[in-house]
């Protein structure tokens, strides 16, 4: 069966300006190899575009079969868009005989698109099926496992990924209800949700933390962000750019965590004589740390947890020496 495209939701890129430029694609590095690991609706692709020189290319990533629909309509020799996550970048590029990029662009999180359909099963504030998926066309949905998952796994899954200290009042009361009936709508589990949660944040629905929390689990968020950040950086040419988008803490402390540990200057052992000229140096060096204005705020409500880091890779790895941008094409 193939897969339904729905109409467009309207959707407004974070930090559109913002992160492109941060890319630096200018003078030479126009021509360059860029990778945008989360097209969602093409903001942030289309602006590169804008920006490549006629040598330039770009590759995009993306799960959702809507998202790939949408990248269809964009018909430019120097685009591609690949229907997988962007943990999986490092095949992709060989397969192309990219040996290094000039730039990775990650926008993380989900679109306005996806949260305001309900068929999608992100948003408890219209009733959908419990789906969650970024990707509708393979794995397992929320209500497949929350169907499945023991009471105790439920209760991790929202304690870690959605920070919901009454994580295990919610898993009990997941369990007790499904045994009533099956957990398959969006108004189910946010019912349950709320008769679980005494007392609420101020301004938060109390399903809040227990929908991230699942969504982030069955797509394997944070996981693919670890890999992601790593293939990544072992593809980065010399004086390429690392800009990524997070929308939340748990997401937000990886990134700062990773860019940390690569700008960090190796300690060699004081007793060996190191030559100044010798000496390690960083991998990675920290650019910026830029959150959206509040004027976009304003426009974009949803813009204001938004925080992006940018990352310049520096001649600290022989890999990232070893061929020029773009080598083996």
């Amino acid at each position: 069966m193939s897969e339904q495209v729905v109409p467009e939701f309207q959707h407004r890129t974070v930090l559109l300006d913002e992160a492109v430029d941060a890319l630096a694609i200018a003078g030479a590095r126009a021509d360059g190899i860029y990778v945008d690991g989360t097209f969602g609706r093409g903001g942030h692709s289309r602006r590169i575009l804008e920006k490549l020189g006629q040598r330039g290319r770009l590759l995009a990533f993306d799960k959702d079969p809507q998202a790939i629909a949408t990248a269809g309509t964009i018909v430019d020799p120097r685009f591609e868009i690949v229907h997988d996550s962007f943990a999986t970048m490092a095949q992709a590029l060989q397969q192309r005989n990219i040996a290094q990029v000039d730039g990775v662009l990650l926008d993380l999180g989900i679109s306005s698109p996806q949260v305001d359909d309900a068929s999608r099963g992100f948003s408890f504030r219209a009733d959908g099926p419990l789906d969650m998926r970024m990707d509708t066309t393979r794995g397992m949905s929320a209500a497949a496992w929350l169907a499945s998952a023991d009471e105790k796994l439920i209760g991790k899954v929202i304690r870690e990924y959605g920070e919901e200290r009454f994580a295990v009042q919610i898993a009990k009361a997941i369990v007790a209800g499904r045994a009533i009936q099956p957990i398959s709508s969006t108004r189910q589990l946010a019912q349950i949700v709320a008769n679980a949660v005494k007392t609420r944040e101020k301004g938060k629905d109390p399903a809040t933390r227990t929908f991230q929390a699942i969504r982030i689990y069955i797509n394997q968020e944070l996981e693919e962000l670890e890999i992601g950040l790593d293939k990544a950086f072992r593809q980065m040419a010399l004086q390429g750019r690392l800009v990524v988008i997070s929308f939340h803490s748990l997401e937000d402390r990886i990134v700062k965590q990773f860019m940390a540990s690569k700008a960090k200057l190796p300690q060699p052992d004081r007793r060996l004589p190191i030559r100044a000229v010798d000496l390690p140096q960083p991998e990675l060096k920290l650019l910026a740390r830029i959150k959206p204005s509040d004027a976009e705020v304003s426009e974009n409500p949803r813009a204001r947890s938004a925080i992006m880091r940018v990352g310049e890779r520096l001649a600290g790895s022989p890999s990232a020496a070893s061929a020029p941008s773009g080598a083996g094409q």
